[in-house]
């Protein structure tokens, strides 16, 4: 639990330093950070009815329905402009040029980069799956085995798609309400992560099969037999 809370803490730095990260997620800072109120507000609002949607209605009717509001929305506003156009004897050209000149495309580069990432963190998580369920450690094993009994009352009352909803609202408030008290915030993990690792000691020395052995005690032991 103890590795837990430094995760969060972890993550919650992170959030909180977006902003130092290079350009490509300056817009993602300026969301989550609510920097503009209007924009965070239409991505949230649009994000969570999407969510709640997909709820209450299956996935293809809602990406259905979305779809073609969307497309009757583009459609009726080329039409307006063009109109406006004819009617002002203007010619201002596409309304959405903008849009379609914007370039898409992923390099190759880039591609390989982000499977790179990705098979790095598989690969670091196949393996701290197999040292929990193959009790490398019998202390991090009880306590992979805590949290599994925790989500079984987690799973118990909420539904996958509940705690993808809880996890959007969080991504939107969570980040903000660190970054405004964090000394107060990061003050209480460290208490709570110092208790933690206490317990974590005291059962350690009273488990000794949950302790490792020392390389250099280990080397010594062999050079004796």
């Amino acid at each position: 639990m103890a590795a837990a809370l430094e995760t969060l803490q972890a993550l919650l730095q992170t959030l909180s330093e977006i902003k130092e990260l290079p350009c490509n997620r300056e817009s993602l800072e300026s969301l989550i950070y609510w920097r503009d109120v209007k924009k965070s507000g239409i991505v949230f609002g649009a994000g969570l009815v999407t969510l709640v949607a997909i709820s209450c209605f299956s996935v293809i009717s809602v990406f259905a329905y979305l779809s073609l509001l969307a497309l009757v929305g583009t459609v009726a506003f080329r039409i307006y402009k063009s109109v406006t156009q004819a009617v002002q004897k203007t010619n201002d050209g596409h309304p959405f040029k903008e849009y379609l000149e914007l370039d898409l495309t992923l390099s190759q580069e880039k591609v390989q980069h982000i499977a790179g990432v990705a098979v790095a963190h598989l690969n670091g998580f196949t393996a701290e799956l197999r040292r929990l369920f193959l009790v490398e450690d019998m202390i991090d094993s009880i306590k992979f085995g805590v949290i599994l009994w925790v989500f079984t009352y987690i799973g118990a009352w909420f539904n996958g798609m509940t705690l993808v909803i809880l996890a959007f609202v969080s991504l939107f408030t969570l980040p903000k309400v660190y970054e405004n008290n964090k000394a107060s915030i990061d003050t209480y993990l460290d208490l709570v992560r110092t208790k933690l690792t206490e317990i974590t000691d005291k059962i350690r020395v009273a488990i000794p099969i949950g302790n490792k052995k020392p390389v250099a005690a280990a080397t010594e032991s062999d050079k004796d037999k």
